[in-house]
């Protein structure tokens, strides 16, 4: 009876213990909110109303009017302070939140990053436009090649002049700086350090991030670093003399002007002696996923201070 009795009790305390650690891991998840308190400003007149379409794990969103934010934080005992707006790519037509981006933001949690992910403004389309998107392709459909483009002071935008698209640029632009407002005032109700707020952006999302980035705004509304997920700038790229955000860029090897863009981008940090890293992989385009740059990503930010060296 006695050893039983003991058997019972160690069982009781690893059940215990186990409870503990869950309880310490679980993260928080804030479901979406409105960004602005009224209406967004430039898209009153909008006319095509917001269309979610679903397919496996993948949600595609069109035609956001009004944009809105959820919140991931991490477990208070694991939270480190820093934090990141995420901005979903969708060649600032759609936005695209598939299985890969879950994982993003479970394996930014696990590293005590909070996580605000943005839905900001894309170009209106038609339902007619919606549908052919949305139809896929052949299966036996060639791979897309990227067009040769001339990258001019790291702006790698394929339409710099389209009215409606640097319209579009300009709001999801604001959107991004008042998502970032927004954490610097919720930095201590989130446990966030307000020097230690950054931009993960993917593909159009990285062009949106460093849009924010060269913008002429204040500092609350200005990421403190940029992760770049084969993200070209749609911006002219200027580094600043002193203080810029550091910069942590991946792309493919074969995603043409993104990637010369990207390149254009590091040899003009560089060039200024600002903290700037590059990685370009020989993988298929759009295949890249947080288990592939995420370990290195980690390992930078705890080298620039904005996580710490041990956990």
């Amino acid at each position: 009876m006695g050893v039983y009795t003991f058997a019972i009790g160690i069982l009781l305390t690893l059940l215990t213990h186990s409870t503990l650690i869950a309880a310490q891991t679980r993260s928080t998840y804030i479901s979406s909110q409105p960004l602005y308190d009224n209406p967004a400003e430039g898209s009153e007149s909008w006319i095509y109303e917001r269309q979610v379409i679903e397919s496996g794990e993948q949600r595609t969103i069109y035609n956001t009017i009004e944009p809105v934010y959820e919140v991931h934080l991490p477990s208070s005992d694991n939270a480190t302070g820093a934090a990141v707006v995420m901005l979903p790519g969708g060649a600032m037509r759609w936005l695209t939140v598939s299985a890969d981006r879950s994982a993003q933001i479970e394996t930014l949690l696990a590293q005590g990053i909070t996580v605000v992910l943005l839905e900001y403004r894309t170009l209106q389309m038609t339902p007619e436009e919606i549908e052919r998107r949305s139809t896929p392709p052949p299966a036996d459909a060639p791979p897309t090649v990227f067009p040769k483009m001339e990258i001019r002071n790291g702006n790698a935008n394929p339409s710099p002049d389209d009215p409606a698209l640097n319209e579009v640029l300009r709001l999801a632009t604001e959107d991004a700086h008042a998502a970032l407002r927004l954490v610097h005032e919720n930095a201590q109700q989130w446990q966030i350090n307000p020097d230690r707020i950054g931009v993960i952006g993917t593909s159009a999302g990285g062009g949106v991030g460093f849009s924010a980035l060269m913008a002429d705004a204040p500092e609350e509304e200005k990421p403190d670093f940029l992760v770049s997920i084969f993200g070209p700038s749609l911006v002219d790229i200027q580094a600043p003399a002193d203080d810029a955000a550091p910069l942590f860029l991946v792309t493919e090897a074969n995603h043409g002007p993104v990637t010369d863009g990207l390149l254009a981008i590091f040899s003009i940090w560089k060039d200024a002696g600002q903290p700037v890293e590059l990685h370009v992989y020989e993988v298929p385009n759009f295949s890249m996923t947080v288990e592939l740059w995420g370990p290195r990503l980690f390992d930078w930010m705890r080298e620039q201070g904005t996580l710490p060296t041990v956990r």
